[in-house]
């Protein structure tokens, strides 16, 4: 669980609005029993009334998130703006926030949890599901109080400011501001009716209208920041969980390659000379009376020396053979001349140690396409590139032979020239080849970034 510094600003200007709508409701009031007010005793109640109904609006989203799944709940008190995140809260409350909620809740049956921003730009369908019907009821009921208390006393105007924004943040763009245009004008008729036509009785809805919409438009933009907040810490989150696995990976196979090491250094080489001594002692005391002991602790330690290099190839890339990446490929190299087939091994840039997979991958891949040149494309000459430069590490084998068939390349087949057995070699390393081919010269370049590893391999990411 995480919060945004945002928080504490969106949850005060929401307990803000709270407290103004009641202080609002208090001055209607009293201004109705002090001397001159009229009705006042009727408008006292439907004051009460009237700001109890808001209140109790506020219990919807807590009582429709019991009755809903996890994918639409919408406990404002809990979670802001009610979005599903598992609970968390995004790190903002609008002022409104409550009101909000049951915004988000009367989307719930057409879509999970709008936010703000999308509430206000799309339009969200209140008579949908029971909660939409009871966000409808709810609504109608604070206006047709509201209406009635502008009946009584024209104080009631001043209860408009709140109403503008539970329009704005339920009802969706732009009917919300055509609901607060029409708020504001039946305001003003509504004074006009008690008191007479007045400048100030025009200009005081309309500038509480502006200030509404304006207030209402920077929380959405808060709200926009706090999302986008949460999205980012959402995203640090999830590289710094990719980058631990790495190196747990990377540790894993670091401590098999040392391993390997080690027993290739002590147990293996200990073997091997326990059976060099035995076979020496059977040569050099042919007829004594312990050779067949000898012979037999010979031949165990040669089981045993096979069963630990087995067990060293299984801990380390058995195309490397303890040698670097470079020597490896100039084995491979080696072995493919003959005298019709010149070869040559190039290393440019610095050499740099590679994860075990890749460098496997690399002698692999070396070994396919050698096998490629010096099986099928009667070639003269073949030149193997390594080179490191600041990003990735390229492997290219280039030879002046035949060259392979267009229709191969289009649609490679697999074992056909074992292209299709590389690809799949670079894809599952997250490694890039490419293939060129033409009589006289091809290339096969395999490119893989120098901080590849296994985890972090990209299916598809071959060209």
């Amino acid at each position: 669980m995480h919060s945004s510094p945002l928080t504490p600003v969106v949850t005060t200007l929401r307990l803000g609005l709270h407290v103004l709508v009641t202080a609002l409701a208090v001055v209607v009031a009293v201004r109705a029993v002090l001397p001159g007010g009229s009705h006042g005793v009727a408008v006292v109640v439907l004051t009460v009334v009237w700001l109890l109904t808001y209140f109790a609006g506020t219990e919807i989203p807590r009582r429709s998130k019991q009755g809903t799944s996890a994918g639409s709940g919408f406990a404002m008190g809990e979670s802001g703006f009610g979005a599903n995140r598992d609970h968390r809260a995004v790190g903002a409350r609008v002022a409104t926030g409550d009101l909000e909620a049951f915004g988000q809740s009367a989307a719930a049956d057409r879509r999970k949890a709008a936010p703000l921003g999308g509430n206000a730009e799309a339009p969200t369908d209140l008579g949908e599901g029971e909660t939409g019907r009871a966000v409808w009821v709810w609504l109608a009921a604070l206006t047709v109080l509201w209406l009635a208390l502008l009946g009584l006393t024209p104080d009631a105007v001043y209860l408009a400011f709140g109403l503008f924004f539970v329009y704005l943040h339920l009802i969706p763009r732009p009917w919300s501001l055509v609901a607060v245009v029409l708020a504001t004008a039946v305001g003003v008729l509504g004074f006009a009716s008690h008191r007479g036509w007045s400048v100030g009785a025009v200009v005081g809805p309309a500038l509480g209208a502006a200030v509404a919409i304006g207030i209402g438009l920077g929380y959405q933009a808060l709200y926009r920041e706090a999302v986008e907040r949460e999205q980012l810490i959402d995203e640090l989150l999830s590289t710094r969980e990719i980058l631990a696995n790495q190196e747990r990976t990377a540790g894993k196979l670091a401590e098999r390659e040392r391993l390997a090491k080690e027993i290739h250094d002590t147990v293996a080489q200990g073997l091997s000379s326990i059976q060099l001594l035995l076979h020496a002692a059977e040569q050099a005391a042919p007829d004594h009376p312990a050779l067949d002991r000898i012979r037999l602790a010979r031949e165990t330690a040669a089981e045993d020396l096979a069963e630990t290099r087995r067990l060293i190839d299984e801990l380390s890339p058995a195309a490397l053979d303890g040698q670097s990446l470079a020597e490896a490929l100039e084995r491979i190299c080696l072995r493919a001349q003959s005298p019709s087939l010149t070869t040559q091994l190039l290393v440019e840039g610095e050499p740099e140690r590679l994860p075990m997979p890749i460098e496997a991958a690399l002698v692999r891949i070396a070994q396919s396409a050698v096998a490629n040149v010096v099986q099928h494309a009667e070639a003269a000459r073949m030149r193997v590139t390594l080179t490191y430069d600041d990003t990735d590490a390229h492997l290219d084998i280039v030879d002046d032979g035949i060259g392979i068939d267009p229709e191969v390349l289009r649609r490679p087949r697999s074992g056909a020239f074992g292209l299709a057995a590389m690809r799949s070699r670079v894809e599952q390393q997250g490694g890039a080849m490419t293939v060129e081919s033409e009589p006289g010269h091809t290339a096969v370049t395999v490119s893989f970034p120098l901080d590849a590893t296994p985890d972090t391999a990209t299916p598809g990411a071959a060209r």
